[in-house]
């Protein structure tokens, strides 16, 4: 057993200009899986983040909307606050760096610097609005960025190359205030000297701190030679005023990474946990930062610097991570791909676009493309078809052999020490932030456990008059390697985790849960965890009219049943006696389905219940009105032909969700459709 370890960890703070979107969501939710994690292997691991709510963006929003600064703010970190909750992130604490306990420690830190000598007074010539009387902040200037050419950037940097420079570097400059052209005049500014920390900062980059390609990058910055850098604005500014400089304002990304700090003396103050414990010199405790890769300068240069000249360590880990593409294209909410977390939230579940996060997210600074075609896909195949299949397939059984209560041994104990033994490597990947890794890793195990299911084939065993004991040990055999399963998917899915746990009767798991099995014990009737995902309901995500979309259906997309009179014929299917053309036909989805469980329907003359396999699909309930012509006893294990890919439709006797093919006069005279041999369940029939 490893040591126990003291982790705090941050995700970049949220700008309070405008809403969570599925860009900061990547992040927030890659902090979340690896907090989740080490929180899971028993190490104490505390997770902060704030709104960052200074600067000349927050003042002309506010200006635009008529309200002050400080209003704007407060009713966004209420918006912030609830959708990254919804989102299930899991913060220690959110706070704000407008708040009192940030203002406190950054004029600590910033009089510690001055204290050391890192603060350096110079006068500057500086951009000036004479039509406005006043001094120009960086983003109150715009023009044509000099290093890459790009049209309207602001004064600071450069959001097509990622270049750092001052308003004076722009060419064509315009004062966003007036639309005049500014001209230069002198005042005196602050700086932090970044260049006395240029050595050290170079053995610490290269020390393991960051990724390798992103150490890579900084040898740019390194190459040009460090430039100190000016953390003071003017007035008018948004922030907080600098100790004994009336009229000077702390730049934002001053104020912005110390809001880290802040956050975290407000969970000190009311944990008891102490802040040097975490800060102090020589401190054995970890500090991680989870960042985008545009703000590369400020945390893995500019930060480390600010923190050992005031006399406090240096993080452990800065992580950066690439940026958030929809089918291919950059949020733009022109085409309708900036998508917003409520605006997600609206139609799906958090837990779905947790898992695609994690089965795309590696350990380096790539891209994530969302595509939403492969979004629904996934859900549909991985947790659906894949995951709690293993549960809603041997759930029953353990009902009905033995009220609910598991076997007291394992059948095949090697295959529970399989999964047990494969925990090592998935928590390594997790470590890494290799996530994809751990969910491909996962997910051939769920195919492992399907597999052992459809090799022991419980519904044939329970029909022998010997049969239940069997049926019991293979089945308590298959939800404990759901449950191992369960446990590595925690981090990701956290509220299905506990519901699992609730269906098993487990207060709560450890990531050595999964080496123990799970026997003898009474679980509860199974629930879904997951339903399936319909494509068309996805794809609306990035309708241009930014309409927000309708919830999702709450039962899998499938069809009612053949041979049932008094239902209408589906839409995607013609009625008897009507003409289908090729091109509709070949949007019929015919799979191949194991008849799981078949049972008469009380106050139904012609109808059976079915519960039908569809392999990666999962299971399904289906209402088929074939009941003259076959004894359910009869059908259990047989191999039929469903259609697959139309609505479900509500009835009396409760929700059909697929049609078996049958052909037939009616009566007893029906016959169901029996795929070729070697034919598997899920097989799609062309």
């Amino acid at each position: 057993m490893t040591a126990k370890r003291r982790i705090l960890v941050t995700s970049a703070l949220p700008y309070a200009n405008g809403p969570i979107h599925l860009g900061y969501l990547l992040e927030a939710v890659q902090t979340d899986v690896w907090v989740r994690f080490q929180k899971l292997r028993g190490h104490e691991c505390l997770y902060v983040c704030a709104d960052d709510t200074h600067g000349t963006p927050i003042m002309l929003k506010a200006q635009a909307e008529g309200v002050e600064p400080s209003t704007l703010i407060e009713a966004v970190h209420a918006d912030h606050t609830r959708d990254l909750a919804d989102m299930l992130i899991g913060l220690d604490n959110f706070g704000s760096t407008h708040a009192a306990a940030n203002e406190a420690v950054c004029r600590r830190m910033y009089l510690a610097l001055r204290e050391a000598g890192h603060i350096e007074r110079r006068v500057i010539r500086q951009a000036y609005d004479a039509s406005a009387n006043m001094f120009l902040p960086d983003r109150y200037v715009k023009g044509t960025c000099p290093n890459c050419g790009a049209a309207d950037q602001y004064g600071d940097s450069c959001e097509v190359c990622g270049a750092t420079y001052t308003p004076a570097d722009l060419k064509n400059p315009v004062s966003v205030v007036s639309g005049t052209t500014p001209v230069e005049r002198e005042s005196e500014h602050y700086f932090f000297r970044l260049s006395a920390f240029e050595e050290r900062l170079k053995t610490w980059v290269h020390s393991g701190a960051v990724q390798q390609s992103v150490a890579h990058k900084l040898e740019e910055w390194f190459s040009q030679g460090l430039q100190d850098w000016d953390i003071s604005r003017d007035a008018p500014y948004f922030g907080f005023e600098i100790p004994d400089a009336p009229g000077k304002y702390f730049y934002v990304w001053f104020d912005a990474p110390i809001g880290y700090l802040g956050s975290f003396t407000e969970f000190c103050a009311r944990s008891g946990i102490r802040f040097d414990d975490f800060f102090a010199p020589g401190s054995a405790a970890e500090l991680h930062h989870f960042i985008g890769k545009d703000i590369l300068y400020f945390h893995a240069l500019f930060w480390p610097a600010v923190l050992e000249g005031a006399g406090m360590r240096r993080p452990t880990g800065v992580h950066a991570h690439g940026f958030v593409t929809i089918n291919g294209q950059k949020m733009s909410k022109s085409r309708g791909t900036f998508i917003t977390a409520r605006r997600y939230l609206q139609s799906f579940p958090p837990e779905y676009l947790r898992y695609y996060f994690a089965a795309k997210l590696g350990p380096g600074i790539d891209d994530l493309d969302m595509n939403l075609e492969e979004f629904a896909a996934r859900l549909n195949s991985d947790i659906v078809g894949k995951l709690v299949n293993i549960a809603s397939r041997c759930a029953g059984f353990i009902e009905k052999s033995a009220q609910g209560r598991l076997a007291d041994a394992l059948p095949e104990p090697a295959l529970f020490a399989e999964f047990a033994a494969a925990g090592d490597a998935i928590a390594a990947a997790y470590e890494g932030r290799d996530y994809a890794a751990a969910m491909r890793e996962i997910m051939a195990l769920a195919d492992r456990a399907n597999q052992y299911i459809d090799q022991r084939k419980p519904w044939l065993i329970a029909k022998r008059d010997d049969g239940l004991p069997e049926v019991r040990a293979v089945c308590t055999q298959g939800l404990n390697l759901f449950r191992s399963l369960m446990i590595y998917l925690e981090p990701v899915l956290p509220e299905m985790a506990a519901k699992a746990r609730r269906f098993l009767q487990e207060s709560t798991w450890t990531w050595a849960s999964s080496a123990t099995a799970l026997l003898g014990a009474q679980i509860l009737r199974y629930e879904p965890l997951a339903l399936r995902l319909d494509p068309k309901e996805v794809a609306r995500l990035i309708e241009p009219d930014g309409t927000p979309t309708q919830p999702a259906p709450t039962q899998p997309a499938s069809a009612p049943p053949l041979a049932a009179p008094p239902l209408a014929a589906p839409p995607a299917v013609a009625a008897a006696g009507t003409a289908l053309s090729i091109e509709e036909f070949a949007r019929v989805d015919l799979r191949v389905a194991r008849i799981v469980a078949a049972e008469l329907v009380e106050g139904a003359d012609k109808l059976l219940k079915l519960r039908v396999d569809l392999g990666e699909l999962g299971q399904r309930q289906i209402f088929a009105g074939i009941r003259a012509a076959y004894d359910p006893a009869g059908l259990e294990g047989r191999l039929t032909v469903v259609v697959a890919n139309l609505a479900p439709r509500k009835m009396r006797f409760g929700v059909s969700e697929g049609m078996v093919l049958a052909a037939g006069p009616g009566g007893k005279e029906v016959f169901l459709l029996s795929p070729d041999a070697g034919a598997t369940p899920g097989m799609r029939l062309k």
